[in-house]
């Protein structure tokens, strides 16, 4: 019987990353695990992204591995200040064993030893091809997350409602749109409905607390902050007019995210508009729509545009939930895990 073990993101799995990835995955396939520690043994362990790397990289070649490494911190210069001050950052606060400052030399290392490397585009797989020929791409799972689809695409009026769900620290990213809802404020009653964290770490996810508002002040002339969770996202996105998705296509992490945001308000109805990064604009092009921006100006006619047409925010917004349905489904995710566990040699014997 295979022993399978998991280096979660936390040990109650209760987030996102757990949840949504190879823990959900696990739970679909009544796949029993433990919690990985590198003093034991086991025949396939997982590797989420929080994992001590530094330390299962040099695992046993006996010991089957796969690296869950959904991030694009390949496409960072290992002498930017972030990646030099980012495992030093991980080692004060625990999560690897032991101190570098070349934290992408780490995550190299890892790719070159696991026998599988699970990844979330197409741009991250051509990069670490280069050091595991065997490198999947699978996106979050999220049908199960939906507790409400958008129905209501009436006219939006004085009143223009957008809505964005993410970290509090990628609020930064409305500094690209600042001008364009700065000008929309003056054409409509603009509010921007923020569901996240009220307070998060600016640094490493580990320092420096800072109240989520206060930094969103410095992006956003007008907004509401709500606190994340399903019903709430359900409740505030389903009643906003527009979902929006900016990002500064300059920070490398940045535009290499995948679309699982993207999705996830899809899979809602929303009409959504991304900022134009690779994996948004391939999503577009596959739901049949163009809702991408690349500057200020193309935010605040793409916005006018939606605000004004009610006929074209339901067409977006169907095409949108559409496209997931048919394309990615969760169980389209558990099959693309199936195919990792194969491709090591792994058949795991299912509990009943």
């Amino acid at each position: 019987m295979t022993r399978f073990a998991y280096a979660p993101y936390g040990p109650s799995l209760s987030l996102p990353g757990d949840r949504r990835r190879f823990a959900f995955y696990a739970s679909a396939r009544g796949i029993d695990f433990v919690i990985a520690n590198p003093r034991e043994r086991y025949d396939c362990v997982v590797l989420s992204a929080r994992a001590d790397i530094v330390r299962w990289a040099r695992a046993p070649r006996d010991v089957k591995l796969v690296y869950d490494l959904i991030d694009s911190y390949l496409a960072i210069s290992d002498r930017s200040v972030k990646s030099l001050l980012r495992g030093v950052a991980k080692f004060v606060s625990g999560e690897i064993s032991r101190p570098t400052l070349r934290y992408r030399r780490a995550i190299e290392a890892m790719c070159a030893r696991a026998d599988a490397v699970v990844c979330s585009t197409d741009e991250q797989r051509q990069r670490i091809l280069a050091l595991c020929p065997n490198v999947h791409v699978i996106l979050d799972a999220q049908d199960h997350l939906v507790r409400r689809r958008k129905s209501d695409y009436g006219a939006a009026g004085k009143r223009l409602s957008l809505v964005w769900e993410g970290l509090p620290e990628n609020i930064a990213g409305f500094a690209v749109m600042r001008a364009a809802l700065e000008q929309l404020s003056r054409d409509h009653q603009l509010t921007v409905h923020l569901v996240t964290d009220a307070e998060f770490h600016r640094y490493a996810r580990h320092f420096g607390r800072r109240r989520t508002s206060e930094f969103a002040r410095d992006f956003l002339p007008r907004f509401e902050l709500h606190e994340w969770s399903e019903q709430t996202l359900a409740e505030v996105a389903c009643a906003a007019d527009i979902a929006v998705i900016p990002l500064d296509v300059r920070d490398a992490l940045a535009a290499g995210k995948p679309e699982n945001k993207l999705l996830l308000l899809w899979r809602m109805g929303l009409p959504v508009v991304t900022s134009r990064t690779p994996a948004y604009a391939r999503a577009m092009a596959g739901a049949g729509l163009d809702l991408t921006c690349g500057d200020s100006d193309e935010w605040l006619r793409t916005l006018r545009h939606l605000a004004a047409s009610p006929g074209y925010r339901a067409t977006a917004g169907v095409a949108g939930r559409e496209y997931t349905a048919l394309h990615h489904s969760d169980n389209h995710v558990v099959q693309a895990w199936d195919a990792v566990l194969a491709s090591i040699g792994v058949t795991p014997e299912v509990s009943p």
